[in-house]
């Protein structure tokens, strides 16, 4: 595949699409045209002999485009909603950007309260329906991750929360609970801050590591369901834990030596634990945002 004529236009045939995606990525127009002219540098200046599917190729690289837009901004403490405000009346935004179920500026400042690497991964996969093993190398995580960041991010979407800071020290509040209720060894204040329906989770590094008793979380397995079960894997354990922020949300990180060697990711709905994730590999964990 190639061809400077052939390659001007598959790119201006999935053009729309790709402002979409950056669109609603952004929410700005100007920001998204960029990240669009972007792809069009980079696919004049690719090998794409043996891309199979040129329209994924450059979703994939809107994506991380956009993604990277993202971390900037956050960094920079910007906020582009009045950007996107001044968007609703433009009537020359093209019908390109209209799809199903459009997003409109309510959900844009929604999207606002998640992280990049959630923004992404929920609007990859809910809105254009990307499956998880495509969305995982964009965000750099395993697909099971990329699984609980869209989930996370459906959650906080359609909890509509008014005030991201209060609901994320609501979350740290029900962490803080849990980890002291695991240092204890309080079987019942567990049981309490679990859903009935919890599911904890642990890759391969996680479930090795319990073996030698790094993460003091012996018995473990890939994937365990329910309240009882997941608070006996953590009944007397976390001695070594201590609260970070994973990806923006409070969660728990295992560092002896002053060394992340596990990242306990943790998604809390109404006022419960719902998901718990163990990771341990440390490539996964290199490309975590943590803030101990």
């Amino acid at each position: 595949m190639g061809g400077g004529n052939f390659l001007a236009e598959r790119f201006a045939a999935d053009r729309g699409h790709l402002r979409a995606v950056a669109y609603r990525m952004l929410g700005s127009q100007s920001e998204a045209e960029d990240a669009v002219q972007e792809v069009w540098l980079r696919l004049a200046l690719a090998d794409t002999s043996e891309v199979q599917n040129l329209r994924a190729w450059m979703t994939t690289v809107v994506a991380r485009v956009c993604l990277d837009i993202l971390r900037s901004r956050k960094a920079r403490r910007e906020e582009p909603i009045a950007a996107a405000e001044s968007m609703a009346g433009d009537v020359h935004v093209s019908h390109d950007l209209e799809i199903a179920d459009s997003v409109g500026l309510a959900m844009l400042v929604v999207l606002e309260t998640l992280s990049p690497a959630e923004r992404v991964a929920f609007v990859l996969h809910d809105i254009f329906n990307l499956p998880f093993e495509d969305i995982a190398p964009i965000v750099s995580r395993s697909p099971a991750a990329a699984r609980q960041l869209a989930s996370r991010a459906r959650r906080r979407v359609q909890g509509a929360p008014t005030n991201a800071e209060a609901d994320r020290e609501r979350q740290r509040n029900v962490v803080t609970a849990f980890l002291a209720a695991s240092r204890g060894g309080d079987f019942s204040a567990l049981l309490a801050v679990l859903d009935p329906a919890v599911v904890l989770r642990a890759d391969a590094s996680a479930v090795a590591a319990s073996v030698a008793r790094l993460a003091d979380t012996p018995e473990l397995a890939p994937k365990i369901h329910g309240q009882s079960e997941v608070a006996k894997r953590f009944q007397g354990r976390l001695r070594m834990a201590q609260l970070a922020l994973v990806e923006g949300d409070p969660g728990l990180v295992i560092a002896p030596g002053g060394t992340t060697r596990m990242v306990i990711d943790i998604i809390v709905e109404v006022d419960r634990i719902v998901e718990i994730s163990l990771i341990g590999d440390a490539q996964d964990i290199e490309k975590l945002q943590l803030q101990l």
